[in-house]
This record gives structure tokens, C-alpha cells and sequence, in this order.
């Protein structure tokens, strides 16, 4: 379980979450999953991520798997994750950051967000706030973070 912010382009004539919508809606979890293939104008965009990612948060390590090019980012802050397809991205944040922890996090993957959203041209949904990021209240996700993870360790430790 994970605190998720999700990437999609915008479907034509329809909004954000309805595009996130219809991709759920597609979804079949039976469905034999297919190996990403990034183009290389994809993969020259996945590049320039990790560099502006490194240059303005911190560095990262990355690594390609069969459905995904992933970044981790481990750093003061705490430990945050970045799946990138080609044409969807999304960014994971583990539920341990009770409290003030909170902040920095989602801080920092708000930043990552950013950085995302200008390279890609993808447009980042904060699913627990229900707010895109580009409208998206730091101190409200961190406050989400805080009370899920806080509820996790009272209740799932």
C-alpha cells in the first residue's frame, strides 16, 4: 500500500480525471501484462528526468525493468519511487512518514511531480488529495500521508 501520485495525457475532450477514469475502467486484471517498448524519444525523456531530478532534489539511482524505467530517490527526506512507461508515470511513496516525516516527502515528490509534469508533458493527479498536482496543496497530502501512516503502525504493526 502506497501513497500514489499518477501521470496520464490528457485524453482529447476530456478532463483529467476522466481520462484517469476510463483508464481505470480499462484496466483488466486478468490481462496478461505486456513489457513497455520506450521509444527513443521517450527514453531521451526518461534521461533528461533522472538529470533534472538529480540536479534540483538529489541523486537517484535508476534502473529498467520489463514494464517500467524506475527511479529511486533515497535522501534526507525519506525514500520515494518513480515508475515511467513512455506514456504514464507514477510515483510511489511508502506509508512511514507519521507526523511532521510527512512534509519533507511529500515536499520533495511534489518537486519530483513538477519536474515530471514539465518534462513529459504529463499531467500528475494526486489521488488522496483528489487535486491535480498543478493545483495540488502540499500541507493537505502531507496530512494524508501522516494520518494513513500514522493509522498503519497503530493498526497493522
Amino acid at each position: 500500500m502506497t501513497y500514489d501520485i499518477i501521470f496520464a495525457r490528457r485524453r482529447p475532450g476530456r478532463t483529467l480525471l476522466e481520462t484517469l477514469e476510463d483508464r481505470a475502467a480499462e484496466y483488466d486484471p486478468d490481462a496478461e501484462s505486456v513489457p513497455i517498448v520506450v521509444t527513443t524519444d521517450q527514453r531521451a525523456v526518461w534521461e533528461r528526468i533522472l538529470q533534472r531530478v538529480t540536479a534540483e532534489v538529489g541523486p537517484v539511482t535508476s534502473q529498467e525493468y520489463l514494464y517500467s524505467l524506475t527511479l529511486w530517490r533515497d535522501g534526507p527526506a525519506g525514500h520515494l519511487q518513480v515508475d515511467y512507461a513512455g506514456d504514464s508515470a507514477d510515483i510511489e511513496i511508502a506509508y512511514r512518514y507519521p507526523g511532521k516525516a510527512a512534509l519533507p516527502i511529500i515536499a520533495e515528490a511534489y518537486r519530483v511531480a513538477h519536474i515530471i509534469e514539465e518534462t513529459t508533458g504529463l499531467e500528475g493527479y494526486d489521488g488522496q488529495t483528489e487535486q491535480p498536482i498543478a493545483v495540488g496543496d502540499i500541507e493537505a497530502a502531507a496530512a494524508k500521508l501522516a494520518g494513513i501512516a500514522r493509522w498503519a503502525q497503530d493498526n497493522l504493526s
